[in-house]
C-alpha cells in the first residue's frame, strides 16, 4: 500500500499553542525597599532637606493636628514651609507625609525626608519604609533621647491595633547615636539611605542647636501659629 500523503491543515486549523502568562515581578517587601538605597555621589552642602514636626495637641482628643514641614538647603537656607495634618492617636501619619511629599513641587529637588521622632500627634506612628517606597525620599527619623522601648510598647498596647503600630517602630531599624561637636548626641533612624550619609547629613544640617535645623525649624513655626507664640527651646 503506498503510504498516504499527510495533508497540510490549513493555517486557520491549526492549534493555537497557548501563550504562557508573563511571569508578573514579585513585588517587594518594605524591607526590602528599605534595603535599597539612594546613592549619594556626595552630600553637597545644599542638599533639600524637609523637616517635620507637629504642633501642639490635646492628648487622646482624636483631633486633626497640624504637621509643619520646612524645606532647608542644609542647616543654612530656608527655601519653604509645607503642611498637613493628621490625627492624634490614628494611623493616617504615613499617608498624609506621603501626599504631602508627592504633593509638593519640590520633589524632584528634595534629598531627604527628616521627621522628629517615629510618632505624631501621640501615638499615630509613621511607616518609614512605605514613605521611601512611594515617594523615593530617603527618610531619617531623629530622636533627642534614646527612647524607653519597652514603656513606648506598653503605651501602644492600649490600641486594638497596637500590634501593627509597634511593627511600624521595629521596621524603622536600629537607633544609631550621633555626637555633634559641642553638642549634645541626637539619636536616628534611617531608610533608603546609607548609615554613612544619614551621619553627613544630621552633621551637616545640625547649625544651631542640638538638633537639625529643619525640625528645630518646623518645632518653632508649628508651635507659633497653633498657640501664638512658641515656647521653649527648639
Amino acid at each position: 500500500m503506498e503510504k498516504l500523503k499527510e495533508r497540510r491543515r490549513p493555517k486557520n486549523q491549526l492549534k493555537k499553542q497557548p501563550r504562557k502568562p508573563p511571569k508578573k515581578q514579585p513585588r517587594k517587601s518594605e524591607i526590602e525597599e528599605c534595603q535599597t538605597i539612594k546613592q549619594f555621589r556626595n552630600i553637597k552642602p545644599e542638599i533639600r532637606i524637609l523637616g517635620v514636626d507637629d504642633a501642639p495637641f490635646a492628648p487622646h482628643s482624636g483631633e486633626q493636628v497640624m504637621l509643619v514641614g520646612t524645606l532647608f538647603r542644609a542647616g543654612n537656607w530656608l527655601d519653604g514651609v509645607l503642611r498637613t495634618q493628621v490625627t492624634v492617636d490614628g494611623t493616617d501619619a504615613t499617608c498624609s507625609l506621603i501626599e504631602m511629599v508627592n504633593g509638593s513641587r519640590h520633589l524632584e529637588q528634595l534629598g531627604v525626608l527628616m521627621l522628629d521622632g517615629i510618632t505624631f500627634g501621640g501615638f499615630n506612628v509613621v511607616n518609614i519604609q512605605k514613605i521611601f517606597q512611594k515617594t523615593g525620599v530617603p527618610v531619617i527619623v531623629i530622636m533627642r533621647k534614646y527612647p524607653d522601648m519597652p514603656r513606648i510598647k506598653r503605651a501602644l498596647k492600649n490600641f486594638p491595633d497596637w500590634e501593627e503600630r509597634w511593627n511600624n517602630i521595629l521596621k524603622a531599624g536600629d537607633i544609631y547615636k550621633v555626637d555633634n561637636i559641642n553638642q549634645e548626641p541626637v539619636y536616628m533612624q534611617f531608610c533608603g539611605i546609607s548609615e554613612e550619609d544619614a551621619r553627613e547629613i544630621v552633621k551637616i544640617s545640625t547649625t544651631r542647636s542640638a538638633i537639625p535645623e529643619p525640625i528645630r525649624v518646623a518645632h518653632i513655626i508649628a508651635a507659633g501659629i497653633t498657640t501664638g507664640e512658641s515656647k521653649g527651646n527648639a
